[in-house]
């Protein structure tokens, strides 16, 4: 078992962020689904994160079974490590509270659906994308472990290759103009520089 020191920082955020993300699903479970793409590509995509995000990290902390991918970090490391992920549970928090009953875990839209651009979507198109890549630096920088540590970046980037030009298409066919108005004054993951 790996849970102490920064291990424990992580799985006590850990449970923060999978926390985060299960109130905000009880919010809109029972808010009907009025358009959905959800294909094979996207719940490949889901499995495939899932497994990377969640349960790597738990085998880490709670099984010997990933030890043939541990590594030694440098000691300053996760004092980078942990204020990444204290920013990111920040803007994860924030981005699902400003769309409130508008998100959903995959690509849908749900009845009464509407096109948020205020609070972290005023300058930012995608700014839970962002939180959860920050995170993914994080949990990259304090887990000792290339396997737990690292994936999940590796297929959250591919996630956000594959999914963010499917999620864009989709909101143009259903907000038209106005989001192709936004998507001209805001930055996808980042802010734009002017």
């Amino acid at each position: 078992m790996h849970v102490g020191g920064w291990n424990l920082f992580f799985l006590i955020a850990f449970i923060v962020y999978v926390s985060i993300r299960g109130i905000f699903d009880r919010q809109t479970k029972n808010v009907e689904k009025v358009i959905t793409r959800v294909d094979t590509l996207e719940r490949v995509l889901l499995t495939t994160v899932g497994v990377a995000s969640i349960l790597l990290p738990l085998l880490y902390l709670f099984t010997p079974w990933l030890a043939f991918a541990d590594y030694r970090r440098r000691e300053f490391v996760p004092w980078c490590g942990a204020p990444i992920l204290v920013g990111a549970l920040g803007l994860f928090w924030r981005s699902h509270a400003d769309l409130g009953q508008n998100w959903s875990i995959s690509l849908e839209l749900r009845k009464g659906h509407q096109l948020v651009t205020h609070g972290v979507y005023g300058p930012v198109r995608h700014p839970m994308y962002a939180a959860i890549l920050l995170w993914d630096v994080g949990q990259g920088l304090l887990i000792e472990n290339w396997l737990a540590g690292w994936s999940a970046l590796v297929t959250f980037v591919v996630m956000c290759v594959l999914r963010i030009p499917r999620e864009e298409q989709m909101m143009c066919a259903s907000f038209g103009d106005a989001y192709h108005v936004y998507m001209r004054k805001t930055g996808r993951l980042f802010p734009r520089l002017r």
